[in-house]
């Protein structure tokens, strides 16, 4: 006669806090506890605590965050794709907090991509921009941007003061621009994607690239974004 199932520990951890979950006591985006913590709450060592975490991650119910903890996953942002793109009015218009954090911003040659997309000549200077875009203070995205320094005099200078590129665009004369092309691709994530997008490394990333022209239809932005799959939902609007 066939016996029962032993639950294992980690399993039955692991019921517990989806059930937490499930009736709200954790709502999507909420920190929960730490491994010491439940080792502590459940009489149970950490190593328990880890495998009960793993299977909720693996089963898109939470989501680690290098160096912060363990999250319930919150539901994807919803990221519009159009014309015009503002990333605070985007995540603004979800009900987040939008923030920007630029990694870098440098000045050096264009390669040849550059080049040609942006409409200068190889090795013209471009003011590179490095960062990452959080909502919620999650991130949501990786960008590197390369503007034409010579059409956009002062360009470095404002974006470090204003952080906001619609805002430094404004300073140096560009009171408008728009989205003329976007090419979207699928790719893993690297070790240093990862780590700044607090991901596992080879985690599924969307990977977007665009080209950005003022009002007389001039390049004034060569952009690459990457997204964490589960966390952003692209959508298209004409």
């Amino acid at each position: 006669m066939p016996t029962d199932r032993k639950t294992p520990l980690w399993e039955s951890i692991a019921n517990d806090l989806r059930g937490a979950i499930a009736a709200g006591h954790y709502k999507p985006g909420d920190k929960l506890p730490t491994e010491a913590e439940l080792a502590a709450r459940f009489g149970v060592n950490r190593h328990t605590v880890r495998q009960a975490l793993s299977h909720l991650i693996d089963a898109k119910i939470a989501h680690s965050r290098r160096g912060a903890g363990t999250f319930v996953l919150a539901k994807p942002t919803e990221y519009p794709i159009g014309k015009r793109v503002r990333f605070h009015q985007n995540i603004t218009a979800s009900g987040q907090r939008p923030t920007k954090s630029h990694l870098s911003i440098e000045t050096r040659a264009c390669d040849a991509s550059e080049a040609r997309l942006l409409q200068l000549e190889t090795g013209a200077p471009v003011v590179v921009s490095t960062g990452i875009s959080l909502a919620d203070a999650l991130p949501v995205a990786m960008f590197q941007s390369a503007y034409p320094a010579d059409r956009l005099p002062g360009f470095a200078d404002a974006l470090a003061a204003h952080s906001s590129v619609t805002k430094a665009l404004e300073v140096c004369g560009v009171t408008d621009y728009t989205r003329a092309s976007t090419r979207i691709t699928a790719t893993a994530a690297t070790a240093t994607q990862a780590a700044a997008l607090q991901i596992a490394q080879g985690a599924p990333l969307v990977f977007s690239t665009s080209v950005n022209v003022d009002d007389k239809g001039v390049p004034v932005e060569f952009g690459k974004t990457w997204f964490p799959g589960d966390r952003v939902t692209l959508t298209f609007d004409e």
